[in-house]
């Protein structure tokens, strides 16, 4: 019964939480490694994680804070020069976007500020309400939304912009 419950949680919660770290991280490999971290976090985890309000929020939560605990731990590790250590293939996997999400968009998404970023996979890619954003975070809903209308001004702005018939001019 488990395993047949978490099953099912993975297919149906699975592209919509990836898209949501994508769109907080920007790198489509490490959104799909993060993902993959945190739903192998969550079957361990299962009993408890099926009785969270929010268990696709859970799921976008764990793989943030996974990337947070692996950049910790790279910090330190010596820069190889110019070489960033991504191949032709990852760069254009990255630059593809995934599954729904259009690559202007994510381009876009990658200059805003991380928490902007976060508040936008929860808010817009997981439609989760402000309370429970604000609870997932960790801060006050009220800079959830202060954080939500930058991000929506900032990506409007960009988008606008690339979407006239002007900017092909």
């Amino acid at each position: 019964m488990k395993q047949l419950e978490f099953e099912e949680f993975y297919r149906c919660g699975r592209d919509v939480c990836l898209r949501a770290v994508l769109a907080a991280v920007g790198d489509r490999q490490l959104a799909e490694d993060l993902v993959a971290e945190a739903f192998a976090r969550a079957w361990a985890a299962w009993p408890r994680v099926r009785r969270h309000p929010a268990p696709r929020a859970w799921i976008v939560r764990t793989a943030l804070n996974t990337r947070i605990s692996w950049w910790r731990r790279r910090r330190y590790e010596v820069a190889l020069g110019d070489h960033d250590g991504r191949d032709a293939g990852a760069a254009h996997a990255a630059e593809s976007g995934g599954p729904g999400l259009d690559p202007a968009l994510l381009a876009v998404l990658r200059q805003l500020p991380l928490r902007q970023r976060e508040v936008i996979a929860l808010r817009v890619f997981l439609d989760l309400d402000t309370a429970t954003t604000a609870k997932t975070l960790g801060i006050a809903p009220g800079t959830v939304t202060a954080h939500l209308s930058r991000a929506v001004g900032t990506l409007r702005g960009h988008l606008v912009t690339l979407n006239t018939p002007e900017a092909g001019s």
